[in-house]
């Protein structure tokens, strides 16, 4: 498989073909506008309990703000166990959090901070939800439907976002919350219930689950070493930070600027919504016209006209439509950039991954909520929006300088690995390994054999290895020596496992530039210190050596 092969997506409806995933998407959709009336209603609530600005801007911020601290430990508990289990606990903990909020509602026991402490609760449901269903697309659909997957779940989402607040305005101006605040608690039994019932097949993995902390550790240094995510995220964050702006604020544009209640507030956020479904409808028409790059460029910039419009906006038709621009370029970038981060991952730190992007994402988007509703309780809501606008600016100006590459494929194949026959007994507990490959490079393919090793060095370290280094002989110059070390010896099984098709193409092209009559020369070794007393009684294993 070639890495320069792209990913050949299927139709944006080819997806809902799949029983499960049509089941999960729909309950998802149910609960997704049961949410958007819940928010709608907390925020309009908060509005009229609240006087203070940064109060109504934290509501944005309360549910998002627990991915930036649990995100990681979401995506380690989604790789080391069944992320059906782990979905099914985060949809348990959004229920009990509406369900005590409209408790209260009902008996009349309200206030700004518990409003911000369920809103805490549900958003530690989101994360333990989020990595869990994202990484499970990837399990139920094939890898061509990814892309198509990721846009119908932002379409849903964006869909509810058009029914949800609208929904919400009318339920709040004719009903009240605690009719809001119940109808959201129904909804999130949905997806309890499909999760509960569907059941779909998942690769074991062929050896012991990773620890928790090592698991961890594993995923933030596979995402540290992946540009491809690293760019992603860093996209991402500052996006987040500066677009959610727009929503965060836009209680506070109708309370103060257009003179208007919940059913306004509601008319707008269904602009948002509406432009949303549109692009993302439009989105596989939109990637063949043009680079995804230049449409994420696209997208800040549609949400800055938008900061700069509402900011001065005479109507709530005006307002209505800016909002509408800022949809489109809302899900055309998110669809974009989460595209890039699960088409960047093999299935064995999926969860890592995106749970390390969520958690820089969500946090940026808790910052930015914070962030702008200061400024405008200090200065002014025109002034932070125009600010917002400025910014989002240079946001896609960052294109330059971290582009989001095209989709590739990097789709981890089985792969028969046989481990390597050893004249000792080892245990999995056994290491650390030393594991050293020779080759013979001649002198005209130098160039070519150390921009193949830049590469295997990133691939090898990535996936597990340690201390890699690189070595020639000094007496026989054609003589290399790749060198590299796992803390046991399960972990150098581990590595194996780990690799994808594009980095087993790497040692396929480094065998061809080897020009000895046989393969690389592989040595395996443990290391044992040389001052250390031997104890055979305490250690069976240098008992044998």
């Amino acid at each position: 498989m070639q890495h320069e092969k792209s990913v050949v997506s299927s139709t944006t409806l080819a997806p809902l073909e799949n029983r499960i995933f049509r089941s999960l998407c729909l309950a998802t959709q149910i609960s997704s506008i049961g949410w958007l009336v819940q928010t709608t209603a907390v925020s309009w609530l908060m509005a009229t309990i609240s006087t203070s600005d940064l109060m109504v801007a934290l509501v944005q911020a309360s549910s998002t703000l627990p991915s930036f601290f649990l995100s990681i430990f979401a995506g380690a508990l989604t790789d080391s166990f069944s992320r059906r289990w782990v979905m099914l606990a985060g949809h348990f903990l959004i229920a009990m959090a509406s369900i005590t909020l409209a408790f209260s509602v009902a008996i009349g026991f309200v206030s700004p901070w518990l409003l911000l402490g369920l809103g805490f609760l549900a958003g530690c449901g989101f994360t333990l939800n989020d990595p869990a269903w994202h990484a499970s697309v990837g399990d139920i659909l094939e890898k061509r439907d990814i892309p198509a997957a990721v846009t119908l779940l932002s379409i849903g989402y964006n869909t509810a976002r058009s029914v949800g607040p609208a929904l919400g305005g009318i339920i709040l101006a004719y009903f009240g919350p605690l009719a809001a605040f119940a109808l959201a608690a129904l909804s999130h039994l949905a997806p309890l219930n499909a999760v509960w019932r569907g059941k779909w097949q998942v690769r074991q993995p062929p050896l012991p689950r990773e620890r928790i902390i090592t698991a961890i550790h594993d995923g933030m240094r596979f995402t540290a070493m992946s540009s491809e995510i690293g760019a992603a995220t860093v996209r991402a964050t500052i996006f987040g930070m500066s677009s959610i702006s727009i929503l965060a604020l836009l209680p506070i544009v109708v309370r103060d600027q257009l003179a208007g209640g919940p059913v306004v507030y509601g008319i707008l956020l269904a602009g948002f919504g509406a432009g949303a479904f549109i692009a993302g409808m439009s989105n596989s028409i939109l990637r063949r016209m043009m680079p995804q790059e230049r449409l994420i460029m696209l997208g800040s910039l549609s949400c800055a006209a938008c900061c700069l419009t509402i900011a001065f906006a005479p109507s709530v038709i005006v307002a209505a439509v800016a909002l509408a621009v800022a949809g489109a370029g809302w899900v055309i970038t998110w669809t974009g950039i989460d595209v890039a981060v699960q088409m960047a991952s093999p299935r064995w730190v999926v969860g890592r991954t995106l749970s390390i992007y969520y958690t820089f994402t969500y946090g940026g988007i808790a910052v930015g909520s914070w962030v702008w509703g200061a400024v405008a309780q200090n200065y002014s809501l025109t002034w932070a929006l125009v600010s917002c606008a400025v910014v989002l600016l240079l946001v896609a100006a960052v294109g330059r300088v971290l582009p989001i590459l095209p989709w590739e494929e990097q789709e981890q194949e089985d792969f028969e690995f046989t481990p390597p026959t050893l004249a000792l007994d080892v245990t999995p507990r056994s290491g650390p390994i030393v594991v050293k490959v020779e080759y013979s490079i001649p002198e005209g393919s130098v160039d070519d054999f150390l921009g193949l090793m830049r590469e295997r060095r990133r691939v090898q370290s990535r996936a597990g290895a340690r201390s890699w280094t690189l070595q020639r002989n000094l007496q026989f110059p054609s003589l290399w020596t790749e060198t590299f070390r796992t803390p046991t010896w399960l972990d150098f099984l581990r590595l194996n496992h780990r690799l994808t098709a594009n980095d087993k193409e790497i040692g396929a092209r480094l065998m061809r530039l080897h020009s000895a009559d046989r393969p690389p020369e592989t040595t395996f070794s443990i290391e044992r210190p040389a001052g250390a007393s031997r104890k055979s009684d305490q250690n069976p294993y240098l008992s044998r050596l």
